[in-house]
């Protein structure tokens, strides 16, 4: 057995099994101060788990807390004035595993935590510890920062102090470190939970409900959009009300998006290790509180000014037509591995929220961030869904991207599984199956790349899009046939199991990786400010810096920069399936050359609205908004089924692909070297109806890519193709052609510019033979 002696003596690593020790000269009674005080507390009710206030059984005002804690030997909420002083209540009610108590005379705004009583015996993967209070998991709101001390209510998050560590970080023999409980009470530097009462109006609200094939999708982050909008008031910026103010609205609405997806807004925790170097987490993807709005993102109070600000936030892109999806971060949590804090789960219950190693002591980790939450338990499991419908049913918001889906889909076996638990629970629930839902197919564990695996109702970021079309257009990789799938929805990944070119989110840019503007201009990452000596994020770019690594001022090397950022969007918006833009990509935005800005809350992330000064950044997004909004009207560019290739009624094929010759390709063409080919786009025999059931029938477009060093002449194909074409796009321009400006006749031979595509409107020789309903008459 483990032996402990006074004033920081050694201890021996107990044996498998063996309970772990409390810290020398821990207080006779673990995490019980003596000024804590106590007051009355009624049995309550089970459900719904949290915190939520109603009327008590005499009529009075209070508070019904419950907590899921299965291991538990007993739970106490904790109050806390606004002086710190703490008032504990242990909950008298048990039923099925979830401890609860009403608490008289508690109202909204009241700031809350749970001390968890159980055994320390790391070694079994119990790891419970009063000494330590937690966050609520199903805290609708928090107030306060991991880490400030006593008295400090705002500033910049500081290292983490060892008392919000459970185990006693600074043993001298840190091989067993975790395994010795540390019993000083971290009350005073973790932030509290906050009792929310927030029964909005919503009506008057009306959501968008954009067709998923429908949709442009705006990744941005609420901070980092508006902190350096200058029409923006200052004391909004950086906020979600910043984010629904009219100035920043105008930007989407101009652009013509249908959804912002936002980086993690629900309440996060920075790391230590990069609080130690003065840096936080900017993107946040380190959930701590999977129910609350992240405070930092709030002008208005943290006592649950939060929540009503970020539904005035949804409310406002609502009425701008733009609809709200959140990425969400459910695969693992702020608490990391053994040797990280405790904070919440950790403490509440080990065993059943997380996956543990086989000696349960570690933890098994396909996130890369320390730990994985086990979503096959029922309870994690419960807590994961109830999360999702609150954010659709409460906060208004329109769907998900899940951060390493495949981590939520692992069995008990920790093997990917397409019928897991999770998946199944959100395919039959009635409130998330209506939602748009977005994977992120792949993590970091065995078998975790899973493009093309996820079920019908899902769509995913298709890696394999953005990886061919960087690849086309900085010329490594001559796969033509690999570039036309892409093109054409990716039906090689997603027609097996019935899904259409919907599920696929193209993309080309994230906020993982470089920008655009860093994409063409730079051949190496630049992440020494990240304090990694430059070994994070990718070195797999796939960009190509056009001949000189990072900014210049060569007018030649900018020129061709800018047109390779017309391209790469050009394509983007043209291709089948849902394309998904990176806020301030269509401005020229750069991270000078990080790739992996996570850290990097500041200039380097911020968007740098004084960039549309510049005539041809503002002519870049003239371009995106131009082409946005070709895609809305025009429905051959956002088909809901896979072309076929076979001649429709009116006797072309719906998608043709022509070499330069103005010939259609064969099968040796696509196996043959070639820069540049053409794709034909038929709008005359489409499978869609309109509402009333008619056939609908659109123009039809030619899309030249030509990726080539040189100019190439193209035969525009003629009859039965097109007559006349007409110049709708061309990338070797920066201010685009007026419509029917430029016009060429069918069989003409045309120059396409060095690396450009050219996008032509195909015009028949007479109206008549259109038998469907026109799109948009």
């Amino acid at each position: 057995m483990t032996s402990t002696r006074e004033h920081g003596a050694a201890q021996a690593a107990p044996p498998a099994g063996a309970a772990g020790t409390a810290r020398p000269g821990a207080p006779a009674a673990a995490g019980t101060p003596p000024a804590a005080r106590t007051r009355p507390v009624w049995p309550g009710e089970p459900e719904p788990l949290g915190a939520r206030h109603r009327t008590g059984p005499d009529g009075g005002p209070g508070t019904n807390f419950a907590l899921w804690a299965a291991g538990a030997e007993a739970v106490e909420v904790c109050l806390f004035d606004d002086d710190g002083t703490e008032t504990r209540c242990p909950l008298p009610g048990r039923t099925r595993q979830v401890w609860h108590g009403f608490v008289p005379g508690v109202l909204p705004g009241q700031r809350y935590g749970y001390r968890v009583h159980g055994r320390w015996d790391p070694w079994t993967g119990a790891r419970w510890n009063p000494a330590k209070l937690l966050l609520d998991p199903y805290a609708l709101a928090v107030d306060g920062e991991f880490g400030l001390p006593p008295g400090v209510r705002t500033g910049r998050p500081l290292p983490l102090p060892p008392q919000v560590y459970a185990h006693a970080r600074d043993w001298p023999e840190q091989h067993v470190a975790d395994t010795v409980r540390d019993d000083r009470d971290s009350a005073p530097y973790v932030p509290k939970g906050v009792v929310v009462h927030d029964p909005y109006d919503w009506s008057g609200d009306r959501r968008p409900d954009t067709p998923l094939a429908d949709s442009v999708i705006y990744e941005l982050h609420v901070r980092g959009f508006t902190k350096r909008h200058p029409g923006v008031p200052e004391h909004l910026r950086g906020t979600y009300a910043g984010l629904a103010h009219p100035a920043a609205l105008e930007h989407l609405v101009s652009l013509g998006v249908t959804a912002v997806e936002l980086l993690p807004v629900h309440q996060f925790a920075h790391e230590d290790h990069l609080l130690r170097r003065g840096l936080v987490n900017h993107w946040g993807y380190n959930s701590v509180g999977w129910f609350a709005p992240h405070a930092a993102y709030a002008a208005s109070d943290s006592r649950g000014g939060q929540v009503r600000e970020f539904k005035e936030m949804v409310r406002a892109l609502h009425a701008a037509g733009i609809e709200v999806i959140l990425d969400v971060v459910y695969n693992h949590t702020a608490e990391s591995g053994e040797l990280g804090p405790v904070l919440s789960l950790r403490g509440i219950d080990n065993r059943a929220y997380y996956r543990l190693q086989h000696d349960a002591r570690r933890y098994a980790d396909v996130t890369g961030c320390g730990n994985t939450l086990a979503v096959v338990q029922p309870q994690a499991l419960r807590l994961v869904t109830d999360s999702l419908r609150h954010w659709v049913t409460e906060m208004g918001v329109d769907g998900f991207r899940f951060d390493l889906a495949p981590a939520l889909t692992r069995s008990v076996w920790n093997e990917v599984d397409m019928l897991s638990p999770f998946l199944s629970a959100v395919a039959q629930d009635p409130v998330l199956r209506r939602v748009k839902l977005i994977a992120e197919p792949w993590d970091v564990g065995l078998g975790g790349h899973r493009t093309g695996a996820f079920p019908p109702q899902w769509a995913e970021w298709n890696d394999r899009y953005r990886d061919t079309v960087r690849d086309f257009w900085r010329g490594a990789g001559a796969d033509l046939r690999d570039l036309g799938y892409r093109l054409s929805g990716s039906s090689d990944l997603y027609a097996h199991n019935g899904r259409g070119p919907c599920a696929s989110v193209n993309l080309v840019t994230a906020h993982d990786g470089f920008t655009l503007r860093d994409l063409v201009s730079y051949h190496h990452k630049r992440n020494g400010a990240n304090g990694e000596d430059n070994r994070d994020g990718t070195d797999d770019n796939r960009s190509w810096n056009c001949g000189h690594e990072g900014e210049t001022a060569d007018p030649g090397i900018t020129a061709l920069r800018r047109r390779q950022i017309r391209n790469l969007l050009t394509t983007l918006l043209l291709s089948s399936g849902v394309p998904m833009l990176v806020a301030g990509d269509e401005m020229g935005r750069t991270q000078g050359g990080n790739n992996n800005a996570y850290c990097q809350d500041n200039e380097t992330s911020w968007m740098d609205w004084s960039l549309l000064e510049d005539p041809s950044w503002r002519a870049l997004a003239g371009l995106v908004s131009r082409l946005v909004a070709l895609r809305r009207t025009h429905p051959v560019l956002r088909r809901r089924t896979f072309f076929t290739g076979r001649p429709g009624p009116g006797g072309l094929r719906d998608l043709a692909w022509f070499t330069p010759a103005g010939r259609e390709m064969t099968e040796r063409d696509w196996f043959a070297p070639a820069d540049a080919l053409g794709m034909y786009l038929s709008g005359r025999d489409l499978p869609d109806r309109d509402r009333l059931g008619r056939p609908v029938s659109d123009d039809s477009f030619l899309a030249v890519l030509h990726r080539g060093p040189l100019p190439t002449d193209f035969t525009l194909p003629g009859a039965p193709w097109a007559a006349e074409y007409e110049v709708v796009a061309d990338t070797s321009l920066e201010e685009q052609p007026a419509p029917g400006g430029v016009r060429h006749p069918g069989g003409a031979v045309v120059a396409v510019p060095a690396r450009s595509v050219l996008l032509l409107r195909a015009l028949p020789e007479t109206p008549e033979g259109r038998d469907g309903h026109r799109a948009g008459a």
